[in-house]
Protein backbone atom coordinates (compact mmCIF):
# COMPACT_ATOMS: atom_id res chain seq x y z
CA UNK A 1 0.00 0.00 0.00
CA UNK A 2 2.88 2.03 1.02
CA UNK A 3 4.82 1.38 -2.05
CA UNK A 4 1.48 2.05 -4.58
CA UNK A 5 1.27 5.72 -2.72
CA UNK A 6 5.08 6.17 -3.47
CA UNK A 7 4.83 5.55 -6.89
CA UNK A 8 1.96 7.37 -7.49
CA UNK A 9 3.46 10.93 -5.89
CA UNK A 10 6.47 9.90 -7.64
CA UNK A 11 4.33 9.47 -11.22
CA UNK A 12 2.60 12.62 -10.16
CA UNK A 13 5.90 15.05 -9.71
CA UNK A 14 7.71 13.46 -12.53
CA UNK A 15 4.05 14.21 -14.92
CA UNK A 16 4.19 17.99 -12.44
CA UNK A 17 7.94 18.27 -14.29
CA UNK A 18 7.39 17.10 -17.86
CA UNK A 19 4.43 19.60 -17.55
CA UNK A 20 6.52 22.48 -16.25
CA UNK A 21 9.38 21.80 -19.13
CA UNK A 22 6.84 21.86 -21.80
CA UNK A 23 5.47 25.05 -20.70
CA UNK A 24 8.34 26.49 -20.44
CA UNK A 25 9.32 25.47 -24.07
CA UNK A 26 5.92 27.06 -25.33
CA UNK A 27 6.87 30.24 -23.57
CA UNK A 28 10.15 30.33 -25.21
CA UNK A 29 9.27 29.81 -27.92
CA UNK A 30 6.00 32.13 -27.99
CA UNK A 31 9.17 34.67 -27.50
CA UNK A 32 11.35 33.81 -30.02
CA UNK A 33 8.73 33.86 -33.16
CA UNK A 34 7.64 37.70 -34.10
CA UNK A 35 4.17 38.55 -34.24
CA UNK A 36 5.43 40.93 -37.29
CA UNK A 37 7.61 40.23 -40.42
CA UNK A 38 8.37 42.20 -43.14
CA UNK A 39 10.37 41.14 -46.05
CA UNK A 40 11.65 43.17 -49.41
CA UNK A 41 9.93 42.23 -52.54
CA UNK A 42 11.99 39.41 -54.15
CA UNK A 43 13.79 38.43 -50.96
CA UNK A 44 13.89 35.35 -48.68
CA UNK A 45 14.07 34.40 -45.16
CA UNK A 46 13.93 31.87 -42.94
CA UNK A 47 12.14 30.15 -40.32
CA UNK A 48 12.93 27.53 -37.66
CA UNK A 49 10.04 25.78 -36.90
CA UNK A 50 10.48 23.01 -34.23
CA UNK A 51 8.69 20.43 -32.63
CA UNK A 52 6.28 20.04 -31.42
CA UNK A 53 4.96 23.15 -33.32
CA UNK A 54 3.57 22.98 -37.40
CA UNK A 55 3.27 25.88 -39.60
CA UNK A 56 -0.50 25.62 -41.34
CA UNK A 57 -0.85 27.25 -44.65
CA UNK A 58 -4.97 27.21 -44.71
CA UNK A 59 -4.39 31.52 -43.83
CA UNK A 60 -1.43 31.68 -46.41
CA UNK A 61 -1.62 33.92 -49.93
CA UNK A 62 0.59 31.79 -51.59
CA UNK A 63 0.65 34.63 -54.73
CA UNK A 64 2.47 36.73 -51.72
CA UNK A 65 4.75 34.04 -50.51
CA UNK A 66 5.92 30.89 -51.55
CA UNK A 67 6.77 28.32 -48.75
CA UNK A 68 9.56 26.07 -49.28
CA UNK A 69 10.15 23.39 -46.27
CA UNK A 70 12.88 21.20 -45.31
CA UNK A 71 14.16 19.39 -42.30
CA UNK A 72 13.44 15.98 -40.21
CA UNK A 73 10.11 15.70 -38.36
CA UNK A 74 11.23 17.02 -35.45
CA UNK A 75 12.84 20.16 -36.80
CA UNK A 76 11.75 21.90 -40.14
CA UNK A 77 13.12 25.04 -41.64
CA UNK A 78 10.93 26.96 -44.09
CA UNK A 79 11.99 28.86 -46.47
CA UNK A 80 9.75 31.95 -47.27
CA UNK A 81 10.31 33.53 -51.06
CA UNK A 82 8.76 36.89 -51.41
CA UNK A 83 6.97 37.19 -54.66
CA UNK A 84 4.53 40.05 -54.62
CA UNK A 85 4.07 43.59 -52.45
CA UNK A 86 0.94 42.39 -49.77
CA UNK A 87 0.38 41.30 -46.54
CA UNK A 88 -0.36 37.78 -45.65
CA UNK A 89 -0.78 34.95 -42.49
CA UNK A 90 1.07 32.29 -41.30
CA UNK A 91 -0.54 30.15 -38.35
CA UNK A 92 1.71 27.80 -35.98
CA UNK A 93 -0.04 24.79 -33.99
CA UNK A 94 0.51 22.61 -31.49
CA UNK A 95 1.08 18.98 -33.49
CA UNK A 96 -0.56 20.37 -36.63
CA UNK A 97 -3.62 21.08 -34.61
CA UNK A 98 -3.97 23.63 -31.86
CA UNK A 99 -4.04 27.03 -32.98
CA UNK A 100 -0.83 28.76 -31.19
CA UNK A 101 0.22 31.95 -32.75
CA UNK A 102 -0.30 33.62 -35.64
CA UNK A 103 2.52 35.52 -37.99
CA UNK A 104 1.49 38.22 -40.46
CA UNK A 105 4.18 38.48 -42.92
CA UNK A 106 4.46 42.10 -44.82
CA UNK A 107 6.15 42.16 -48.14
CA UNK A 108 6.64 45.91 -48.79
CA UNK A 109 9.05 47.38 -51.99
CA UNK A 110 12.65 48.14 -51.25
CA UNK A 111 13.81 51.11 -49.74
CA UNK A 112 16.63 52.84 -50.80
CA UNK A 113 18.48 55.90 -49.57
CA UNK A 114 21.67 57.89 -49.58
CA UNK A 115 23.82 57.29 -46.75
CA UNK A 116 24.80 59.80 -44.97
CA UNK A 117 28.38 60.39 -42.94
CA UNK A 118 28.73 64.21 -43.41
CA UNK A 119 29.08 66.17 -39.65
CA UNK A 120 25.71 68.43 -39.31
CA UNK A 121 24.93 70.92 -37.47
CA UNK A 122 21.72 70.99 -35.20
CA UNK A 123 19.18 73.83 -33.76
CA UNK A 124 16.29 72.84 -31.76
CA UNK A 125 14.00 75.29 -30.33
CA UNK A 126 11.65 73.45 -27.45
CA UNK A 127 7.82 73.58 -27.59
CA UNK A 128 7.50 76.17 -24.89
CA UNK A 129 10.00 76.33 -21.94
CA UNK A 130 11.79 73.49 -19.97
CA UNK A 131 11.74 74.14 -16.41
CA UNK A 132 15.77 72.99 -15.26
CA UNK A 133 15.72 74.58 -12.06
CA UNK A 134 13.09 76.17 -8.88
CA UNK A 135 14.72 78.86 -7.08
CA UNK A 136 13.65 81.16 -4.12
CA UNK A 137 12.73 84.63 -4.60
CA UNK A 138 12.84 87.35 -1.73
CA UNK A 139 9.55 89.26 -2.27
CA UNK A 140 9.31 93.42 -1.27
CA UNK A 141 8.10 91.98 2.53
CA UNK A 142 11.36 90.23 2.95
CA UNK A 143 9.99 86.86 3.17
CA UNK A 144 11.37 84.09 1.14
CA UNK A 145 8.83 82.05 -1.42
CA UNK A 146 9.91 79.32 -4.12
CA UNK A 147 6.42 79.53 -6.13
CA UNK A 148 7.30 77.08 -8.59
CA UNK A 149 7.81 74.32 -6.06
CA UNK A 150 4.36 75.58 -4.28
CA UNK A 151 2.72 75.56 -7.46
CA UNK A 152 4.00 71.62 -7.72
CA UNK A 153 6.15 72.43 -10.57
CA UNK A 154 8.75 69.86 -10.94
CA UNK A 155 11.91 69.65 -12.72
CA UNK A 156 11.55 68.50 -16.38
CA UNK A 157 8.46 70.08 -16.71
CA UNK A 158 7.55 71.89 -19.85
CA UNK A 159 5.09 75.20 -19.46
CA UNK A 160 3.35 75.42 -22.90
CA UNK A 161 0.67 78.46 -22.13
CA UNK A 162 0.22 81.21 -19.22
CA UNK A 163 -2.96 82.32 -19.35
CA UNK A 164 -4.02 80.17 -22.39
CA UNK A 165 -1.17 82.40 -24.01
CA UNK A 166 1.46 79.99 -26.05
CA UNK A 167 4.99 80.42 -24.78
CA UNK A 168 7.59 81.35 -26.70
CA UNK A 169 10.89 81.41 -25.19
CA UNK A 170 12.32 81.88 -21.90
CA UNK A 171 12.14 86.08 -22.00
CA UNK A 172 8.65 85.23 -23.28
CA UNK A 173 7.80 83.83 -19.65
CA UNK A 174 8.98 87.53 -18.08
CA UNK A 175 6.97 89.77 -20.59
CA UNK A 176 4.10 87.33 -20.23
CA UNK A 177 3.86 87.34 -16.12
CA UNK A 178 4.71 91.11 -15.93
CA UNK A 179 2.25 92.81 -18.20
CA UNK A 180 -0.42 91.11 -16.82
CA UNK A 181 -3.19 93.63 -15.95
CA UNK A 182 -4.16 92.53 -12.79
CA UNK A 183 -0.78 91.96 -10.72
CA UNK A 184 -0.62 89.94 -7.53
CA UNK A 185 -3.25 87.39 -9.02
CA UNK A 186 -2.54 83.50 -9.18
CA UNK A 187 -1.59 82.60 -13.36
CA UNK A 188 -2.57 79.41 -14.93
CA UNK A 189 0.09 77.13 -16.59
CA UNK A 190 -0.51 74.38 -19.30
CA UNK A 191 2.37 71.92 -18.17
CA UNK A 192 3.92 68.94 -20.04
CA UNK A 193 5.04 66.25 -18.03
CA UNK A 194 6.23 63.36 -19.86
CA UNK A 195 3.17 62.52 -21.85
CA UNK A 196 0.30 64.13 -19.68
CA UNK A 197 -0.94 67.53 -19.88
CA UNK A 198 -1.38 68.81 -16.41
CA UNK A 199 -3.33 72.31 -15.41
CA UNK A 200 -1.42 74.00 -12.19
CA UNK A 201 -1.61 77.61 -10.66
CA UNK A 202 1.39 79.66 -9.37
CA UNK A 203 1.39 82.86 -8.05
CA UNK A 204 3.69 85.72 -8.84
CA UNK A 205 6.19 87.48 -6.57
CA UNK A 206 7.32 90.60 -6.73
CA UNK A 207 11.28 90.47 -6.34
CA UNK A 208 13.07 92.84 -3.74
CA UNK A 209 15.79 93.09 -5.88
CA UNK A 210 14.31 93.77 -9.42
CA UNK A 211 11.00 95.03 -8.58
CA UNK A 212 9.55 92.74 -11.38
CA UNK A 213 7.34 89.66 -10.87
CA UNK A 214 8.73 86.70 -10.84
CA UNK A 215 7.97 82.74 -10.71
CA UNK A 216 11.72 81.58 -9.56
CA UNK A 217 12.20 78.83 -12.49
CA UNK A 218 15.29 78.30 -14.21
CA UNK A 219 13.89 77.39 -17.61
CA UNK A 220 15.83 76.62 -20.89
CA UNK A 221 14.42 77.04 -24.62
CA UNK A 222 16.63 76.14 -26.89
CA UNK A 223 19.96 74.05 -27.52
CA UNK A 224 22.95 72.93 -30.47
CA UNK A 225 24.95 70.58 -30.98
CA UNK A 226 27.18 68.79 -33.64
CA UNK A 227 26.22 64.94 -34.95
CA UNK A 228 26.16 62.85 -37.94
CA UNK A 229 23.61 62.50 -40.60
CA UNK A 230 22.66 59.02 -41.48
CA UNK A 231 20.42 59.49 -44.64
CA UNK A 232 18.43 61.04 -47.23
CA UNK A 233 15.68 59.91 -48.82
CA UNK A 234 15.37 60.94 -52.31
CA UNK A 235 11.58 60.18 -52.98
CA UNK A 236 10.01 61.75 -49.62
CA UNK A 237 13.43 64.53 -48.98
CA UNK A 238 13.33 63.54 -45.19
CA UNK A 239 16.21 63.00 -43.82
CA UNK A 240 17.42 61.45 -40.60
CA UNK A 241 20.83 62.22 -38.29
CA UNK A 242 22.04 61.17 -34.29
CA UNK A 243 20.40 57.43 -33.98
CA UNK A 244 19.39 58.84 -30.45
CA UNK A 245 17.57 61.70 -28.65
CA UNK A 246 18.68 65.45 -28.09
CA UNK A 247 18.10 65.81 -24.35
CA UNK A 248 18.94 68.61 -22.13
CA UNK A 249 22.16 68.59 -20.29
CA UNK A 250 20.54 69.49 -16.79
CA UNK A 251 17.60 66.97 -16.96
CA UNK A 252 18.57 64.42 -19.61
CA UNK A 253 15.29 64.31 -20.51
CA UNK A 254 14.22 64.59 -24.38
CA UNK A 255 13.49 67.76 -25.75
CA UNK A 256 10.32 68.19 -27.80
CA UNK A 257 10.83 70.27 -30.91
CA UNK A 258 8.90 73.07 -31.89
CA UNK A 259 11.16 74.57 -34.46
CA UNK A 260 14.48 73.79 -35.96
CA UNK A 261 16.85 73.51 -38.55
CA UNK A 262 20.02 70.97 -39.62
CA UNK A 263 22.82 73.26 -41.25
CA UNK A 264 26.44 72.33 -41.98
CA UNK A 265 29.64 71.90 -39.87
CA UNK A 266 32.84 71.75 -40.30
CA UNK A 267 34.70 69.53 -38.20
CA UNK A 268 37.20 71.89 -36.38
CA UNK A 269 39.20 69.28 -33.52
CA UNK A 270 39.07 65.62 -32.47
CA UNK A 271 39.48 65.26 -29.00
CA UNK A 272 40.92 61.52 -28.67
CA UNK A 273 38.61 58.84 -27.07
CA UNK A 274 40.40 57.08 -24.06
CA UNK A 275 39.31 54.79 -21.14
CA UNK A 276 36.93 56.38 -19.10
CA UNK A 277 36.56 59.57 -21.18
CA UNK A 278 34.63 59.36 -24.48
CA UNK A 279 36.17 61.52 -27.33
CA UNK A 280 34.70 64.50 -29.15
CA UNK A 281 34.23 66.01 -32.49
CA UNK A 282 34.20 70.28 -32.10
CA UNK A 283 32.27 71.63 -35.08
CA UNK A 284 31.59 74.77 -36.47
CA UNK A 285 28.41 76.07 -38.25
CA UNK A 286 28.52 77.61 -41.37
CA UNK A 287 26.60 78.48 -44.41
CA UNK A 288 24.17 78.90 -42.10
CA UNK A 289 21.77 81.15 -44.18
CA UNK A 290 21.31 77.71 -46.33
CA UNK A 291 20.31 75.18 -44.02
CA UNK A 292 20.13 71.75 -44.86
CA UNK A 293 16.38 71.34 -43.73
CA UNK A 294 14.19 71.46 -40.89
CA UNK A 295 13.59 69.02 -37.96
CA UNK A 296 10.34 67.67 -37.38
CA UNK A 297 11.36 65.36 -34.85
CA UNK A 298 13.51 64.50 -31.55
CA UNK A 299 12.85 60.98 -30.85
CA UNK A 300 14.90 58.24 -28.67
CA UNK A 301 16.03 57.13 -32.04
CA UNK A 302 17.56 59.92 -33.79
CA UNK A 303 16.29 63.07 -35.51
CA UNK A 304 14.26 63.58 -38.46
CA UNK A 305 12.91 66.31 -40.63
CA UNK A 306 12.80 67.40 -44.58
CA UNK A 307 15.69 68.61 -46.90
CA UNK A 308 14.79 72.04 -48.47
CA UNK A 309 17.71 70.26 -51.91
CA UNK A 310 18.76 66.79 -52.38
CA UNK A 311 21.40 65.39 -50.15
CA UNK A 312 24.26 63.93 -51.90
CA UNK A 313 27.48 61.62 -51.51
CA UNK A 314 30.94 61.18 -53.31
CA UNK A 315 31.20 58.15 -52.06
CA UNK A 316 27.68 56.31 -52.96
CA UNK A 317 26.13 58.50 -55.25
CA UNK A 318 22.91 56.21 -55.99
CA UNK A 319 20.54 55.52 -53.53
CA UNK A 320 21.29 51.77 -51.70
CA UNK A 321 18.79 49.47 -50.35
CA UNK A 322 18.33 49.30 -46.64
CA UNK A 323 18.57 46.12 -44.61
CA UNK A 324 16.39 44.61 -42.05
CA UNK A 325 17.62 43.02 -39.16
CA UNK A 326 17.10 39.26 -40.11
CA UNK A 327 19.50 40.36 -43.14
CA UNK A 328 22.05 41.71 -40.86
CA UNK A 329 25.51 39.42 -39.55
CA UNK A 330 28.11 39.69 -37.36
CA UNK A 331 31.21 40.31 -39.26
CA UNK A 332 32.62 43.22 -41.39
CA UNK A 333 31.01 45.96 -42.00
CA UNK A 334 31.97 49.90 -42.44
CA UNK A 335 30.41 53.65 -41.35
CA UNK A 336 30.46 56.64 -43.00
CA UNK A 337 31.56 59.42 -40.93
CA UNK A 338 33.28 63.02 -41.28
CA UNK A 339 36.73 63.51 -39.13
CA UNK A 340 38.30 66.46 -40.87
CA UNK A 341 38.44 68.46 -44.45
CA UNK A 342 34.68 68.16 -44.69
CA UNK A 343 35.25 65.19 -46.36
CA UNK A 344 33.08 61.78 -45.61
CA UNK A 345 35.46 58.61 -45.38
CA UNK A 346 34.03 55.32 -44.76
CA UNK A 347 36.01 52.76 -42.35
CA UNK A 348 36.38 49.09 -41.48
CA UNK A 349 34.63 48.25 -38.50
CA UNK A 350 33.39 44.79 -36.97
CA UNK A 351 29.94 43.88 -35.95
CA UNK A 352 30.50 41.88 -33.21
CA UNK A 353 26.55 40.90 -31.79
CA UNK A 354 23.30 41.61 -33.49
CA UNK A 355 20.60 41.92 -30.77
CA UNK A 356 17.08 40.36 -32.43
CA UNK A 357 14.18 43.51 -31.75
CA UNK A 358 10.73 43.37 -31.68
CA UNK A 359 10.67 47.25 -30.61
CA UNK A 360 13.18 50.09 -31.18
CA UNK A 361 16.33 50.41 -29.33
CA UNK A 362 19.45 51.83 -29.26
CA UNK A 363 21.23 48.93 -28.55
CA UNK A 364 20.86 46.73 -31.56
CA UNK A 365 24.54 45.92 -32.29
CA UNK A 366 27.39 46.08 -30.94
CA UNK A 367 30.17 47.33 -33.17
CA UNK A 368 34.12 47.08 -32.88
CA UNK A 369 36.31 49.59 -34.98
CA UNK A 370 39.07 47.78 -36.53
CA UNK A 371 40.32 50.33 -39.28
CA UNK A 372 43.77 51.55 -37.93
CA UNK A 373 43.16 54.71 -39.54
CA UNK A 374 40.26 55.71 -37.58
CA UNK A 375 42.18 54.36 -34.37
CA UNK A 376 44.98 56.42 -34.93
CA UNK A 377 42.79 59.60 -35.46
CA UNK A 378 40.21 59.72 -32.95
CA UNK A 379 40.83 56.38 -30.30
CA UNK A 380 37.54 54.87 -32.19
CA UNK A 381 34.40 55.98 -31.41
CA UNK A 382 33.44 59.70 -30.25
CA UNK A 383 31.04 62.33 -29.49
CA UNK A 384 30.01 63.89 -32.22
CA UNK A 385 30.20 60.41 -34.83
CA UNK A 386 26.39 59.09 -32.92
CA UNK A 387 24.45 58.54 -36.45
CA UNK A 388 27.04 57.73 -38.49
CA UNK A 389 25.89 54.80 -41.32
CA UNK A 390 26.77 51.71 -40.94
CA UNK A 391 27.06 49.47 -44.06
CA UNK A 392 27.07 45.79 -44.54
CA UNK A 393 27.05 43.90 -47.86
CA UNK A 394 26.02 47.37 -49.65
CA UNK A 395 23.16 47.85 -47.89
CA UNK A 396 22.74 50.25 -45.06
CA UNK A 397 21.92 48.51 -41.55
CA UNK A 398 22.11 50.87 -38.82
CA UNK A 399 23.47 53.93 -37.54
CA UNK A 400 26.39 54.53 -34.71
CA UNK A 401 24.97 55.66 -31.03
CA UNK A 402 26.98 55.15 -28.39
CA UNK A 403 30.30 54.68 -27.45
CA UNK A 404 31.65 52.29 -24.68
CA UNK A 405 32.79 54.41 -21.79
CA UNK A 406 35.90 51.88 -20.95
CA UNK A 407 36.37 50.89 -24.28
CA UNK A 408 36.39 53.27 -26.90
CA UNK A 409 36.94 51.22 -30.12
CA UNK A 410 33.43 49.69 -29.11
CA UNK A 411 29.91 51.05 -29.36
CA UNK A 412 26.45 50.62 -30.11
CA UNK A 413 24.42 50.81 -33.45
CA UNK A 414 21.03 51.16 -34.16
CA UNK A 415 19.02 49.40 -36.63
CA UNK A 416 17.95 51.21 -39.43
CA UNK A 417 14.48 49.90 -39.87
CA UNK A 418 14.17 51.30 -36.13
CA UNK A 419 14.97 54.83 -37.93
CA UNK A 420 12.52 54.17 -41.06
CA UNK A 421 9.90 53.83 -38.63
CA UNK A 422 10.84 56.91 -36.98
CA UNK A 423 10.75 58.72 -40.01
CA UNK A 424 7.77 57.18 -41.38
CA UNK A 425 9.25 56.42 -44.45
CA UNK A 426 6.04 55.14 -46.34
CA UNK A 427 7.34 51.39 -47.59
CA UNK A 428 4.18 50.67 -48.99
CA UNK A 429 4.20 53.89 -51.55
CA UNK A 430 5.10 53.55 -54.82
CA UNK A 431 8.77 54.14 -55.08
CA UNK A 432 10.37 55.43 -58.18
CA UNK A 433 13.84 54.69 -57.36
CA UNK A 434 13.01 51.30 -56.11
CA UNK A 435 11.70 50.35 -59.76
CA UNK A 436 14.59 52.57 -61.87
CA UNK A 437 17.80 52.57 -60.80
Amino acid sequence: MIGNRRRSVLSLFFFAVLLTAFYVFLIKEYTAYPNHLKMFEGESQSLEIRFPLRLSEKQTDHNIIQLVKEGSKSNDKVHLNSLQIGSTNLDLRLFGFVPYRSLTVDVIPKIKVIPGGQSVGVRLNTKGVLVVGLEEIEGIDGKKYNPGYTAGLSIGDSILEINQENVRDANHVTSIINNISVKNQPVNLKVKRGDKLIQLTIQPIQSKDEGEYRLGLWVRDKTAGVGTLTFFHPDSMKFGALGHAITDIDTGLLLTVENGEVVKSRVASVEQGKRGKPGEIKGIFYDTLKPIGNLEKNTHYGIYGKAYESISNVLYEKPMEIAFQHEIREGKATILTTLDNDEIKEYEIYIEKVNRQKNPNTKSMVIRVTDERLLSKSGGIVQGMSGSPIIQNNKLVGAVTHVFVNDPTKGYGLFIEWMMQEANIQAYSSSKIANND
